[in-house]
């Protein structure tokens, strides 16, 4: 009996024991938290070029981080400075030999900005001091001149090879001329140009007959013949320009008939375009047009302006030989912005030393001037015995485009 009364009393407390642990702790965890703990993630790290990611523009998750060495962040970069009110903020100016900005000048060919003098030079030219030009003859430039055609220069057609102006501007008139420091300035001795013509024409005498000219003696070369690019090769590899000399109506016509595909007053102006371009593609490298007779055509200006409409288009001058007295070409090619001139007198036509001497007034007279010869023998040494004697006058012989170019400036 007792050792029930001992076991009943275990039993008693323990049940006593279970109840106190019920009223005093319910729910275990499930009472409120004598204190709570905020926690906050790691802020998200900063892009560098040490992280995966970074360059790509990948965020990384909150609080991730790659390991490796610590770079310090750069320094932000100062605020701009703030011009006083009432200022205004320039840019820094260009510095360098680019600083200027080529710029389209006449006819379309880019040119450099003003130079220390202020005027504009043509692009790829030198500078020229008036001071440095001298009389005698013009020895600017290499001989021979540069091989030909410039392929930017040539547009091919169903006749044959076009002159044209590339895309970059340049013109047959500029890149085909020879180079002359004569042509870039104003002031310095008076200029005169001889253009020997009467080749490429039917009854022209062999090309061989301008042998001996100095080289700034431009040559016409004509449309007729065999060879012609040869013969204008030879030119040019003695240093001369050449023009290409179109047979133009005279008033006689057809009883004086300059040759096939001359250009005809009588023809639709289209005809006179076809028949020009076939003319034009006998041969290239030549910086402009001259004409071939033409005593009627030139006068009628319905037929002329088409011809110098297209001869600009294509980035030529035109010299007219001075043998038609009631021309029109002049007032058109000026009304047109077309690079043009006339011969003050045919060397020709008189006696030669009369009509040097006449070039040479008109020359000190105008700044510029000049003549056309007819090819010959003895007319090519007479030429070049005059050239010799321009120094100790004060004149100097340029190319026909320079003198051109001359008279502009004046």
């Amino acid at each position: 009996m007792k050792a029930l009364a001992v076991a009943a009393g275990i039993v008693f407390w323990t049940l006593v024991l279970g109840v106190a642990v019920l009223v005093f702790f319910p729910g275990g965890n499930a009472g409120e938290p004598v204190a709570t703990l905020e926690v906050e993630p790691a802020p998200p790290a900063a892009p560098s070029a040490a992280q995966p990611g970074a360059a790509s523009g990948v965020d990384l998750p909150p609080g991730f981080a790659v390991t490796g060495p610590a770079t310090a962040a750069p320094p932000p970069p100062p605020p701009p400075a703030l011009a006083p009110p009432g200022t205004t903020m320039m840019p820094p100016p260009a510095v360098g030999p680019d600083a200027q900005p080529a710029i389209p000048g006449p006819g379309g060919a880019l040119e450099q900005g003003p130079d220390r003098h202020g005027a504009a030079t043509q692009a790829g030219e030198l500078e020229v001091d008036v001071a440095e030009l001298t009389a005698g003859i013009d020895e600017t430039g290499s001989v021979p001149l540069p091989a030909v055609p410039e392929p930017a220069l040539v547009e091919e057609s169903k006749y044959g090879p076009l002159p044209k102006i590339a895309i970059d501007g340049r013109r047959p008139a500029e890149v085909y001329a020879r180079p002359s420091r004569y042509a870039q300035v104003a002031g310095g001795p008076p200029r005169v140009a001889v253009l020997v013509s009467g080749l490429g024409v039917p009854g022209a005498p062999d090309g061989d007959v301008i042998k001996g000219l100095p080289p700034p003696v431009s040559i016409a070369y004509g449309a007729y013949g065999r060879g012609l690019q040869e013969w204008v090769t030879k030119a040019r590899d003695e240093g001369h320009e050449v023009l290409l000399a179109i047979p133009l109506e005279p008033n006689d016509y057809p009883a004086n008939d300059p040759g096939p595909h001359t250009l005809l007053t009588s023809l639709p102006n289209d005809e006179n375009i076809k028949r020009l371009h076939w003319l034009m593609s006998r041969y290239t490298g030549y910086v402009g047009v001259t004409n071939y007779m033409g005593a009627k055509f030139e006068t009628a200006q319905s037929s002329i302006r088409p011809v110098l409409e297209e001869l600009k288009r294509r980035g030529l001058i035109y010299f007219e030989d001075g043998s038609v007295e009631a021309s029109t070409a002049g007032e058109i090619a000026e009304e047109l912005e077309l690079d043009y001139s006339v011969a003050v007198i045919r060397l020709d036509a008189e006696s030669m030393s009369k009509a040097l001497a006449e070039l040479e007034a008109a020359a000190k007279a105008r700044g510029a001037a000049i003549g056309v010869a007819k090819a010959a023998p003895a007319t090519v040494k007479q030429i070049a015995d005059w050239a010799g004697s321009l120094e100790s006058k004060g004149l100097v012989l340029v190319p026909v485009s320079a003198a051109m170019r001359s008279q502009r400036q004046s």
